[in-house]
């Protein structure tokens, strides 16, 4: 019976996954939405996660922060620029992907995007903590990072004091910047699905189980028959 409700729990996880999914799909090919929806929606407490939005204002590319990732198989950093708009608000926008030596923003020049721009992405919630135990600790001196940590990335900004940081990121989408780094468009926008799988195990097992129940018994019963009354008496 255990067997059985956990296969079942693991179906009842698939048909939610398989929603969500779903629903994200459907999320990230919406229109896009100013930042100003997105803060007051977030403000609600609604699920912002994947949905577009945009974002015009002034990258502060001193401030860049660099997230360890990967990218067509390669190893490097996702850029996270701090992007300040006309109303004094910031929002760490995620530019995309460098290899690894192509960190230092003084070997990419041309991608140091300056003037006024205009950001079309998909929202990020940050993380309240650090997703794991095995999760390294991020190197704020260095401005480097293994996890998003939005207050971590702020510190060491040289804002006024009217300046407020906005508690979700921007993933900027596909494109590369001027002088080919960084290549935006590299969110993960899928989720691991693997309870069909755990059904079947779960299910599998249970029915081994059932079938080496019934051998036992059949072959307890069998050999009972065959030893006769228990006395050794005869008709």
């Amino acid at each position: 019976m255990i067997l059985l409700g956990l296969g079942t729990w693991q179906v009842e996880r698939l048909r939610w996954k398989e929603a969500l999914l779903a629903q994200i799909d459907a999320r990230t090919h919406a229109a896009p939405v100013g930042v100003d929806v997105l803060a007051a929606e977030f403000a609600k407490g609604r699920d912002i996660a994947y949905r577009p939005v945009s974002a015009t204002g002034r990258f502060l590319n001193e401030g860049e922060r660099y997230v360890l990732s990967t990218f067509e198989g390669s190893a490097g950093w996702n850029v996270y620029t701090p992007l300040l708009l006309p109303d004094d608000r910031l929002v760490f926008v995620n530019r995309g992907f460098v290899p690894y030596e192509l960190r230092d923003p003084a070997k990419r020049r041309a991608g140091l995007t300056t003037g006024e721009v205009t950001v079309t992405g998909l929202a990020r919630e940050a993380p309240e903590a650090k997703p794991g135990y095995f999760v390294p600790d991020n190197d704020l001196a260095k401005h480097n990072f293994f996890w998003r940590d939005l207050t971590g990335m702020a510190g060491g900004l040289s804002l006024g004091s009217g300046v407020s940081i906005l508690p979700f990121f921007i993933d900027a989408g596909p494109g590369r910047a001027p002088g080919g780094w960084p290549v935006g468009g590299t969110t993960n926008v899928t989720l691991p699905n693997d309870h069909l799988q755990y059904a079947v195990t779960w299910y599998g097992l249970a029915a081994v189980l059932i079938v080496m129940t019934v051998l036992l018994v059949r072959r307890r019963f069998t050999r009972d028959a065959s030893a006769g009354p228990a006395d050794g008496s005869r008709a």
